[in-house]
């Protein structure tokens, strides 16, 4: 029986002791005992046996037990008694029960035992975070390991790797379980050990295979925050994997008693579903790309691990023979799991020993094609994450491998909205994992519904990509926010006159503007370099802004020059979810097709012109006007280097577009800004005239728009024409819209 926590009762037993100790011949003896404790509620009288145990003693029991408010049935009682946490005779419970002696030891009791859990969280008066001792066999997860004074408290949870993630709430308790034994940390830590930091590909009988263990769900979805994979150096991944409000948490999908997936809550959006077997099938729009290359798109995203898995493999089972030395195959079912291929069947054999021909790179490999077997809601939890380690991991031993696998048809990420590991998303990680008011608009979850609704922008959380409701109002009905018109950064408002595509261009617009730049100079006479000029940065793919051109104007248009206006393209086709799939994002090649001969992929756009005029003047009236524009766009450059060199007191100038502010001084003046030229932070250009300034920011914004061919050709022609007339470099030949 349980009882709830702060309960009162008290237990009076007449123990009657016939000591048979006939040496003694002494007289049985009569013991009474009182021991309290709390329940609550009304006074309940009761008979129960109580065993006392001790040697050779013959105990008659009677115990009265006056319960002030015992209950008569345990809240969700019989929902527990039938989960998992519940399952007396399953390996996680018994598996020491024929160990000498038969204790569950502290590294295990944490999460295989009341008494464990309790030591663990502190609740026995012992520290917190450190299990002190063995647990007892014989408990499983019960009642008093979540419901007591610490865990109605507790918010936080200590993962593997070191990082503590805090509120919680009560999806708390579950995490200090289900979150693994191992991270990247301690990877690297057993690969420092064995000395082969440096030299991933030597044998060492020093290193040994290290497994997540099993259910490491919380892992799985705080993905790089916990770091539960194996990250690799240079590589970015997922964030926490954040689903729909209210589904979001381990309480929120799963009943915290029966641990059953609430399915019938998940057909309300996933209207296909209707049995936990089902849910492997379950693609969500922002998973538009083939993972594992099989060429199914429309198999779910537990089938696209297990595709990269298998890929994985196939790579370990090569660098394993190639590298190691030995060749290895794996058993889901058998510890330590991977074993040495003795009879070369590739398949694990009753008397195969434990692999022990194990090098860095292929210790990496094998703990993350681990960590992606061992949490059987991997797809749910964090499937992209799972994805981004298995692809690295197979990018990895194929440095090591004479004859590489083939990758080319795997896909590591997303598109952009839903690119989660990517720098758009990923910037703020180490600021605290805040978004400042300033970007939380385009690169967060929640900030572009906040614009919309009461045109203000705040700090926002970092996300993980854009999800359902950042674009959806409702998730049921799937209805979009909307905009009859939207503020451009020059402070015009501007509608494309199609409320989907309002939505689109709320962040596709830029940041700057002629207006802006315009205030940045003052002034200043134009060729005067001046400190107090600083690079004006238009930001990335301000594709509202060519679209409406002088309406908006987000490029630098010169004072005196007339300028075309919105791009208007054939009625069907003149907005942004017409020419773009609305998730993806790619443009409907096949409907451009219709009217484009030519055009079977998204490169052959580029080759689409619409006139016979020779813009660039270099004689080719055949290429696209994207080839008009990159002829265009390279003299300008060329002509921003020659104007610098020609004012006093400017620096030679150069561009990358690797690096903010993308513009740093060409030390060397090879005409090229090279990786040291990068690292000083002090090597930022600086000393900028009017002139130099106006024609930079155009240069920036062309290249920051890889559409503007399309989205507005001769309006970014006029731009690029007019920027280089205003630096004097050379336009014989060409031609001004």
């Amino acid at each position: 029986m349980f009882y709830p926590k702060r309960s009162k009762y008290v237990i009076i037993g007449l123990l009657l002791f016939s000591l048979a100790l006939a040496a003694c011949g002494e007289e049985p003896v009569e013991v009474t005992r009182v021991v309290e404790v709390e329940v609550p509620g009304p006074e309940v009288t009761r008979e129960v046996e109580v065993e006392v145990p001790g040697p050779e003693v013959e105990v008659t029991r009677v115990v009265e037990v006056m319960l002030e408010g015992a209950v008569d049935t345990v809240p969700f009682e019989e929902m527990w008694a039938n989960s998992p946490h519940n399952a007396v005779e399953d390996e996680a419970f018994i598996h020491w029960n024929e160990d000498d002696p038969q204790e569950v030891p502290p590294t295990c009791a944490r999460c295989h035992s009341t008494p464990g859990y309790l030591d663990w969280i502190g609740a026995d008066g012992s520290e917190a975070g450190v299990v002190d001792a063995p647990a007892p066999i014989g408990t499983t997860v019960e009642c008093a390991a979540c419901h007591n004074d610490v865990t109605v408290v507790m918010d936080s949870v200590v993962f593997p790797s070191g990082v503590e993630v805090t509120g919680l709430g009560d999806e708390a308790r579950c995490m200090q379980c289900h979150q693994g034994r191992h991270s990247t940390v301690s990877v690297n830590q057993s690969i420092a050990d064995a000395g082969l930091t440096e030299d991933v590909d030597a044998v060492s009988e020093d290193l040994g295979f290290s497994n997540i263990h099993y259910y490491a769900a919380a892992a799985t979805q705080y993905g790089t925050i916990a770091k539960g994979g194996y990250e690799y150096d240079g590589k970015t991944y997922d964030y926490r994997n954040d689903h729909v409000p209210g589904y979001d948490t381990c309480i929120g999908c799963h009943d915290p008693h029966t641990l059953e997936v609430k399915v019938e809550e998940c057909s309300a959006c996933h209207t296909n579903i209707n049995t936990v077997e089902e849910l492997v099938d379950i693609r969500m729009p922002g998973s538009l790309v083939d993972y594992d290359g099989d060429g199914d798109m429309s198999e779910g995203i537990y089938y696209e691990i297990d595709g990269m898995r298998d890929v994985l493999f196939q790579a370990m089972q090569a660098y394993a023979i190639e590298v190691a030395g030995g060749a290895i195959v794996y058993n889901e079912a058998s510890h330590p799991y991977f074993f040495t291929d003795a009879d070369g069947d590739g398949q694990a054999s009753e008397g195969d020993e434990s692999y022990a021909s194990w090098t860095a790179r292929l210790a990496k490999a094998a703990y993350n094609y681990q960590v992606s077997l061992k949490d059987p809601g991997r797809f749910a939890h964090g499937g992209k994450y799972i994805l981004q380690l298995l692809y690295d991991s197979i990018e990895d031993l194929n440095g090591g491998l004479s004859s590489p696998v083939d990758i080319n048809a795997l896909q590591r990420i997303d598109h952009g909205h839903f690119a989660g590991s990517e720098e758009a998303f990923r910037h703020w990680d180490v600021e605290g994992g805040i978004v400042p008011g300033s970007c939380s608009r385009c690169h967060s979850a929640a900030g572009l519904p906040l614009f919309i609704e009461q045109g203000v922008t705040i700090n926002q959380p970092v996300a993980n990509g854009l999800e359902c409701a950042t674009c959806h109002n409702d998730l049921t009905t799937f209805t979009r926010y909307e905009t009859e018109e939207v503020p451009f950064p020059s402070g015009v408002s501007l509608t494309t006159g199609n409320l989907d595509s309002n939505l689109c261009i709320n962040c596709h617009q830029g940041r700057e503007s002629t207006v802006s730049v315009n205030q940045r100079i003052g002034d200043l006479g134009d060729d005067t370099v001046s400190e107090s000029l600083r690079f004006v940065n238009i930001h990335y793919f301000a594709a509202g802004a060519s679209l409406f051109g002088t309406q908006a104007k987000g490029a630098y248009e010169y004072t005196g020059q007339v300028y075309n206006g919105r791009n208007e393209h054939i009625g069907a086709f003149d907005s942004c979810i017409e020419c773009h799939n609305s998730h993806a994002l790619e443009v409907e090649v096949a409907e451009c097709a219709e009217c484009h001969e030519g055009v079977a992929t998204r490169e052959d756009l580029r080759n689409i012109r619409m006139s016979e005029v020779d813009f660039d003047g270099d004689g080719d009236v055949t290429e696209g006007i994207a080839g008009e524009i990159e002829t265009m766009h390279e003299a300008l450059l060329a002509g921003l280097q020659e104007y610098a060199a020609s004012i006093e007191g400017t620096a030679n100038i150069g561009y990358t577009t690797a690096a903010y502010p993308y513009f740093y001084i060409d030390v060397n003046g090879d005409g090229m800004i090279d990786a040291e030229e990068v690292s000083d932070r002090e090597n930022q250009y600086n000393t900028w005239t009017p002139h130099l300034l106006r024609a930079a920011y155009n240069y920036q914004y062309i290249a920051k728009d890889p559409g503007a061919f399309a989205h507005n050709g001769h309006y970014i022609i006029q731009v690029l024409y007019d920027s280089l007339t205003n630096i004097g470099a050379d336009t014989s030949g060409m031609t001004r819209p």
